[in-house]
């Protein structure tokens, strides 16, 4: 009878240690959580010295977007074309191609299906799109470079809804593309788009129509839009060229507003919180702290970027924890500050670019137990431990050659998904899964 009754608790214990052994999905921008943090155990303490094993390759178009992982399968957007061009930094091209959303197998990198369309581009950088999809349930929403947002079945890649976003809500396409990662909430699907009154618009996830529009800007900026949780509410945080906005997600109605003038409109990386805190950050020195009122959903500034102080990212959204934060400013420091003063604690160009200061050098980071991954823009995958004492590298090796051409130099600036005990990277020619498993 002991034994009996035993059993059913037996069984639960075994789907228990058997559910939390398995692996963990990324299916959006930054992760689960987007957060930046990668939850799955079992991963390499370091690097074989021959190099971690490539489970597979497969062939892709031009991009910036990084890939999303669920369910076995893995989705990524990019550019086909068989014009021959060279893509200026600064000034619009245009070019014809077709974007296209690709869904294969996570296992072995198997095309599963493919959905593409013609999308003239008239942008700066016509590299591709900029945006991870994002997987929901059955759906998978796709953002293309021109504003095209895209609601896919999971199953078979066919069409649920789409929406031209600049046609539809009569903005320009900014110069460098549409880039904010569209964030899914409760019933609703959250985007940056444009135009007069429209700058944030949120939509029905399942069909597509229009929930409510807010904020008006010269340049809606690059920022996804980003979920909080302080004041006793939860806040939707929108960062154009002029300001950071805090909104009711519900209807989109503002809480508060503190201008922060992004140069050249290049609001860019996520916004982050680390207890009371929130920061954001753009180059030349346009950052700003604040502290969260912890009744009502208030802000109040605590210092600005300036010279010697605080971290001005290009696209490299930081890591806050414990007071500090790390991250890579523009010419590719890493660097650690004191949260509440923005003093630097130290900086190193050793995870970046060994020495060299080149304009944007830049490299993403992923928390994962006690250390960090940082995937490099020369293609190098990183284990360091990052703390005030400084920066220890743990180990280091190459996963991709950077294809981007970046001024005088090549590049990849495609933030990676850590999934399935692996990484998921890409550059303009490949996508590549390489175990970290232990």
């Amino acid at each position: 009878m002991r034994r009996s009754l035993n059993l059913p608790l037996m069984i639960c214990a075994f789907v228990w240690f058997a559910r939390s052994g398995t692996a963990e999905d990324w299916p959006q921008w930054l992760g689960p959580r987007r957060d930046s943090v990668w939850r799955e155990t079992g991963i390499v303490d370091k690097f074989p010295a021959d190099g971690p094993t490539v489970v597979w390759r497969q062939p892709v178009g031009f991009g910036f977007a990084g890939p999303a992982v669920a369910n076995g399968r893995v989705f990524v957007t990019d550019y086909v074309t068989n014009e021959t061009f060279t893509a200026s930094s600064s000034i619009r091209n245009s070019l014809h191609g077709k974007e296209r959303v690709l869904c294969l197998s996570a296992r072995d990198g198997k095309l599963i299906w493919k959905y593409e369309y013609d999308r003239p581009y008239h942008i700066a950088f016509t590299y591709g799109p900029r945006v991870t999809p994002t997987v929901d349930g059955d759906r998978v929403y796709t953002l293309g470079a021109e504003g095209n947002l895209v609601c896919l079945k999971v199953a078979d890649g066919s069409v649920v809804w789409s929406k031209d976003l600049p046609k539809e809500y009569e903005f320009e396409t900014p110069i460098w593309g549409v880039a904010g990662h569209p964030l899914i909430e409760g019933d609703k699907i959250i985007c940056v788009a444009g135009g007069a009154g429209s700058v944030a618009i949120a939509l029905d996830k399942m069909t597509g129509k229009e929930r409510w529009r807010a904020l008006t800007a010269p340049e809606p900026g690059y920022c996804p839009p980003t979920m909080i949780q302080a004041g006793g509410a939860r806040q939707l945080l929108i960062w154009h060229s002029e300001s950071l906005n805090s909104l009711d997600p519900v209807n989109g109605s503002l809480y508060w507003s503190v201008p922060i003038r992004a140069a050249y409109a290049m609001a860019i990386a996520t916004p982050r919180m680390d207890g009371p805190y929130l920061f954001v950050g753009a180059i030349i020195n346009k950052s700003l702290l604040l502290k969260m009122d912890d009744q009502h959903p208030r802000a109040t500034p605590v210092w600005r970027g300036a010279k010697g102080r605080g971290i001005g990212p290009v696209f490299s959204t930081p890591f806050l924890e414990k007071g500090y934060m790390y991250g890579v400013d523009r010419k590719g420091e890493l660097r650690c500050v004191k949260l509440a003063t923005g003093a630097i604690v130290w900086s190193s160009l050793k995870p970046t670019t060994q020495g060299d200061r080149p304009s944007e050098g830049t490299a993403f980071l992923v928390k994962q137990g006690d250390r960090f991954f940082l995937a490099n823009d020369q293609g190098e995958l990183i284990i360091a431990k990052l703390s005030p004492r400084g920066y220890q590298e743990l180990s280091r090796c190459k996963i991709l050659e950077p294809t981007t051409r970046m001024n005088n130099r090549f590049v990849v600036w495609s933030h990676p998904a850590f999934a399935e005990r692996s990484v998921f990277a890409r550059n303009d020619k490949v996508l590549v899964r390489v175990s970290l498993a232990k």
